[in-house]
């Protein structure tokens, strides 16, 4: 898995009840079936098999098919599915993730940099490329959240689950950390600029049209900030 994967995982933990069907399922020790796994979260079955379907889609788990009452042969029913988490390696953890999301992006922005003759630079093909995968990210919080109100919450998880320790601080929402801190500091403008393009696409992305993200001093934090817009 990839580090725009990882986030893209990232993403679909910030809905709650996702997140806590994951964490039943990782800490069992077998194949666990969609009724349990509706029991332990006090969900209805229907929503289980939804959230550990996208799981699934996104490589985190695992399907099988296993009969779950034991007994065998004719009127046995059946195979029902199961769950188990994917052997893909999903570790997100800062600083790594900061470090492999920057050269994952960076890489992209030189791919598509060697292939393109518009006269794009390459800190533009970063930020668009950051875009991208901010909007990427917003989407898979736009898909589990339907209110407003949802989504906000889900975008303030998502921020806290990559580390950036966000804090409510009146109508802002600033960052306390910076993921990218190492690499800013001898390569400040590339990456400052690579980091609110992200910041920009993820709140494009989970649309939040209210919000915009400002750039302010990163001395202590980050250097993005989302903030409301301002009633026209």
């Amino acid at each position: 898995m990839n580090s725009v994967d990882e986030l893209a995982a990232v993403a679909l933990l910030a809905e709650p009840v996702r997140l806590e069907l994951y964490r039943y399922v990782r800490g069992q020790h077998g194949p666990v079936g969609r009724e349990e796994a509706a029991r332990a979260v006090g969900i209805s079955v229907k929503l289980a098999a939804f959230h550990l379907d996208r799981l699934v889609e996104a490589e985190m788990l695992d399907i099988g098919y296993r009969r779950l009452s034991g007994r065998t042969g004719p009127g046995a029913g059946r195979p029902a599915k199961v769950y188990t988490v994917s052997r893909q390696q999903f570790a997100v953890s800062l600083p790594q993730t900061g470090y492999s999301l920057a050269a994952s992006i960076m890489a992209s922005a030189l791919s598509g940099l060697s292939d393109a003759h518009d006269g794009t630079d390459g800190a533009e093909a970063v930020r668009q490329v950051a875009r991208s995968t901010g909007q990427r990210l917003g989407a898979e919080i736009r898909r589990g959240a339907r209110t407003k109100g949802a989504r906000r919450r889900a975008l303030h998880r998502c921020l806290e689950q990559l580390g950036y320790e966000p804090q409510q601080d009146g109508p802002a929402l600033s960052l306390r950390n910076c993921i990218f801190a190492d690499l800013a500091r001898d390569h400040r403008e590339l990456v400052c600029g690579m980091n609110g393009a992200l910041m920009g696409g993820l709140v494009e992305g989970t649309n939040l049209p209210d919000l915009r993200v400002e750039r302010r001093s990163p001395e202590p934090g980050c250097c993005a900030c989302i903030v409301a817009r301002l009633a026209s």
